[in-house]
């Protein structure tokens, strides 16, 4: 018996690649599957089959062919009515291939009942033409802002999808206002009234965005968001248009034209608008970052200037008050960063206050930059500051290398001390006697040495 494990890429000899059925199989349906993946197919349904599964199998025929389907309990709950034999529709899914029986079948994801083979096919041509003009292209779409301050629904205003829109808005961000332009979604006039709605709406209302807003449904219901006329006047809107219309699995024109296509209307509230609470605890933790990264940086400052004061400690006591004056401005360094840093705190902090008792939206922006104008001010103060002191230091480090004895020790002079305790420093040939024993400092290193003869300046007399 033949398997695709032992036989599949065994040719025979002068023969091509022999397949397994399995193999074979296989091979087709990633062909079709790939070729196919999402299609919809106009004919009539026939032996229709409802077993305990509760999934429903029927084959979809025309006058010349038929082809299996299935619709699986799932999807069943977007159905406007229950499919029975002999009714003309339009299935949309994917095809696949049953390798048991060698079958290739529809899987079912949508069905449309009479009248939608045509609908269908005028939805496709107008989708292939608006597509070939741009409008679907993604160099057209308008941005969206980060926090609406004012949302306008284009919608029935009695509808169970405004009402979902509203509930999620209010649970998220109530800040945000939110207007109602009514109109009829559904019929004849729908799509005459939504063009006029947003014409209106650029012209006159003060606003964000717009939202066109309806719950799921057929084809045939859905139809005005597929309107030649409804998909121009998107694409010509000033404001960013979102289309939040039927449920997950239902597509219109106005999908693609519009800037953003949210699946249903309530998720439409989730991606327009932040969470109130997360919102809050960004700001919060942007401060406390602030606050963290400020302290650190005066830390840093306050340890160098320690570093600085041990070192000046050790220099000669000439430069005692400058090293004294360089402590102060030190402090006065620091008092001026933390103040600094109080201040911004505070300034965070009402900013925050103001954030929780009235809607941030209208002076978001006016903060964020006021914020960075004062960051940039920080940060080039205490690094400019710094500079000045380092300036300072440089300047006293240079006049007290000046006097530095080892200066002069570097021009060939020497520092002669007894080599006894006290270290005397001589400089007076008096000041010794013959065979004492005495220590000369040199730039580098010292030598011990012993007095074998001591002589005096001409006029003094001379001494053994």
């Amino acid at each position: 018996m033949f398997s695709e494990q032992d036989h599949s890429h065994l040719p025979l000899p002068g023969q091509r690649r022999v397949f397994s059925v399995s193999g074979l199989t296989s091979v087709i349906q990633g062909v079709l599957e790939s070729r196919f993946p999402f299609v919809s197919v106009a004919g009539e349904i026939s032996n229709l089959r409802r077993p305990r599964s509760g999934h429903i199998y029927f084959t979809l025929k025309d006058d010349n062919a038929q082809i299996r389907a299935v619709l699986f309990r799932m999807q069943q709950r977007y159905l406007d009515r229950q499919p029975a034999d002999g009714q003309m529709v339009v299935c949309r899914g994917r095809i696949t291939v049953y390798a048991l029986r060698g079958d290739y079948q529809l899987i079912v994801d949508a069905l449309d009942y009479h009248g939608a083979g045509a609908l269908q096919l005028a939805f496709e041509e107008l989708k292939k033409r608006l597509a070939a003009e741009g409008l679907f292209a993604e160099d057209q779409k308008k941005s969206l802002p980060e926090v609406p301050s004012h949302i306008t629904l284009v919608t029935s205003p009695g509808g169970a999808a405004v009402h979902d829109f509203l509930r999620v808005a209010a649970s998220r961000y109530p800040r945000t206002r939110i207007a109602i332009y009514p109109v009829a979604v559904q019929g004849d006039r729908a799509a005459d009234e939504m063009v006029t709605a947003l014409a209106r709406i650029n012209e006159s209302v003060a606003t964000d965005l717009i939202v066109l807003c309806r719950g799921g449904g057929s084809i045939e219901d859905l139809w005005a968001f597929n309107e030649e006329k409804l998909a121009r006047a998107i694409h010509a809107s000033r404001l960013p248009v979102v289309s939040a219309v039927g449920h997950e699995i239902d597509f219109t024109i106005a999908d693609f034209v519009a800037d953003l296509r949210a699946p249903t209307p309530s998720a439409a509230a989730e991606m327009l608008l932040p969470d109130g609470r997360e919102m809050r605890e960004r700001v919060l933790a942007c401060r406390e970052r602030l606050v963290r990264v400020m302290l650190r940086r005066v830390d840093l400052l306050a340890e160098r200037l320690s570093f600085l004061r041990q070192r000046l400690g050790t220099m000669a006591r000439p430069l005692d008050s400058l090293v004294l004056r360089l402590d102060h401005a030190g402090l006065a360094l620091e008092r001026a960063m933390r103040g600094l840093l109080t201040a911004r705190e505070h300034g965070l902090a009402a900013c925050a206050a103001h954030l929780e008792q009235k809607s941030p939206v209208a002076r978001l922006e006016l903060h964020r930059q006021r914020l960075a104008a004062l960051r940039r001010r920080l940060l080039l103060a205490g690094p400019a500051l710094v500079e000045s002191r380092s300036g300072e230091l440089a300047r006293l480090a240079g006049l007290l290398e000046a006097v530095s004895p080892l200066s002069t020790l570097a021009r060939g002079y020497a520092i002669v001390r007894k080599d006894a305790p006290g270290r005397m420093v001589i400089t007076d040939s008096t000041q010794v006697r013959k065979g004492e024993r005495l220590q000369v400092l040199l730039r580098r290193g010292r030598l011990q040495c012993i007095v074998e003869k001591r002589e005096l300046d001409q006029g003094e007399g001379k001494s053994g």
